[in-house]
Order: C-alpha cells, then structure tokens, then sequence
C-alpha cells in the first residue's frame, strides 16, 4: 500500500466502508481500504439484521420510499445475495374487530405488490386460534386475530465479509489490524492517510487523491482529533483565567484545573494509541474525575 498513489482511499471496514470500496473498485478506480480490527467489528456486525421495505412509511404515504427500500429488498433476496438474505415472517396481532382487518390487508396488499412477485410470500390472514399455534406465548385476551407477512434478514457480518472479499476481486486493496493515526496534508490539501500496522508496530503513509472516513459512531471523534490533536490544551489557561471570575475561581483552583484538563487530554491521547477498546478504556479511566464548577 506504501508504494502507490490511489485514487481512493477508504477507512473503516464496516458495511459503508467495504460498499464504498466494492463502488469505487468496480468503476475502475484504484481502491485502499484499512480497518483497525477486522471487518464488521463494530455496528456493522450488531445490526437489527433485518433488510426491509420500511411498511410504516405507507402509512406516511411516501410511496417512493418504499419502492425504493422494496427493490433493494427484491435484488437482495434474488440476485446479489440470496445466499445470505432469507425471507423472514412477522405476525401482526389485531386488536380491534372491525375496522383494523382490512385497513391492516390494504396496507399489506400494496407492500406485497409493490415488492415485487415471489420475492416473498404474501401476506396470510389468521384467526385467533390459528395464531395462537403459531404464538403460544400471545395473550388470547389480547387480540382478535393476525396478520402474517413477510419482510427479510441478513446475515450482516458475512455481507460484510463478501463485500471485501468482492472488492479484493476488483484489485481493491485492503488490510486489517491497520490504524488510522492521522491524515497526511500538503498545500492545504488532504493527500492521504497516516497510518499504524498494529502487528508489527510500523507506521505507514498511504497515499491518496481522496479518503473516505467511513468509521461510523468514530467520525466524531476522530474529526477532534485531526482537527484538534492537542484538544485546545494551548488555550486551556487562557480560558481559565477568562473564566476564573464568573466561577468564583483563585488563581491556584484555575491551575489545579487546567493541569487536570491536561491529564483527562492526555489519558484520552493514550487511549487512542491502544489496539482495542478493553485496552483504550484501561487508559482513558486513569484521568481524574473532573471537579464541580462551583463549590458544593
């Protein structure tokens, strides 16, 4: 990876960041992508599992919407991976006798419709007893009757896996146990990624006229730290001083508080250099709680 300029480079090997690295490799551009762990370690591997054409949006009327969800869904379970998504039945327990049978039917009819033919069973109508063999565990007091229909479920880490390993097939180049320290910048231009092998301990510069940071609920925080890498601990006594009056601060409390700020920023830059997250919360808890504002 070291030795090429790509035309992308990808970080977070999650379903968003393999997805973008299968896009981008099958249009021809050079592809890098690093994942700090191993693929779908994150949310990517603990998702609902469900691939569904979002039926409460009929209710809301947005019929593109769930076209578009239905035809995804219909591709899915037919043609790009029906080896790891399945239909899948839910059962609707009615409630009122009259009125919610065929509103519930009308709904269910245009989802099966819309969804497209055989790419799951329609919808069934049951009674009470017939659901009841289906769910014993139902309250008999509690519903009239059911409706069975169908949506679909993945099998979200192994989509997660065959998207790399579809990408690898368009000579994507990808790599796990690689981490992200940094971006690489010149002439206020992003230029590609600083990186960690965390095997062997090498630090690596992989190159890129564009990078994708597809690394979920870390966005943020990596954005801070980029941005901000000493997390404002130039400015923290200045700060202090600004606010030492407004909260009843000496000049030794506005010392003792910026020089634990210090620690809480350095525990934080320690646990960022750690390979898992047992480890970075090791380091991140030895910062000191911080103190309240104003006296007790």
């Amino acid at each position: 990876m070291a030795s090429q300029v790509f035309d992308i480079v990808v970080v977070g090997g999650g379903v968003t960041g393999t997805g973008a690295a299968l896009d981008a490799a099958t249009r021809g551009l050079s592809v890098a992508l690093i994942e700090a762990r191993d693929y779908a370690a994150g949310a990517s591997s603990k998702s609902s599992k469900l691939i569904h054409g979002g039926l409460r949006y009929l209710e809301m009327l947005d019929f593109g919407l769930v076209r578009e969800a239905l035809r995804e869904r219909r591709l899915l379970l037919t043609e790009l991976a029906p080896h790891l998504v399945r239909p899948v039945p839910f059962l609707w327990p009615l409630t009122h006798r009259w009125w919610e049978r065929p509103y519930v039917a009308a709904g269910l009819l245009l989802y099966d419709t819309m969804g497209g033919r055989r790419a799951v069973p329609r919808a069934r109508h049951f009674t009470k007893t017939r659901a009841l063999r289906l769910a014993p565990a139902l309250d008999p007091g509690a519903f009239v009757g059911a409706v069975q229909f169908y949506d679909a479920q993945e099998d979200d880490a192994r989509m997660v896996t065959f998207l790399a390993r579809t990408a690898a097939a368009h000579e994507a180049a990808l790599a796990t146990n690689i981490r992200m320290d940094g971006l690489a910048a010149a002439g206020g231009r992003v230029t590609g990624v600083r990186a960690r092998d965390l095997l062997d301990g090498t630090d690596l510069l992989i190159r890129g006229r564009h990078v994708v940071l597809a690394i979920g609920a870390w966005a943020r925080r990596t954005r801070i730290a980029i941005e901000t890498r000493d997390r404002g601990m130039a400015a923290a006594g200045q700060a202090a001083a600004l606010m030492a009056a407004e909260l009843g601060w000496d000049q030794a409390r506005a010392g003792r508080e910026v020089a634990q700020y210090g620690q809480a920023v350095a525990a934080e830059l320690a646990a960022e250099g750690e390979p898992d997250d047992q480890l970075a919360y090791a380091a991140r808890v030895k910062a000191p709680d911080p103190a309240p504002f104003y006296p007790a």
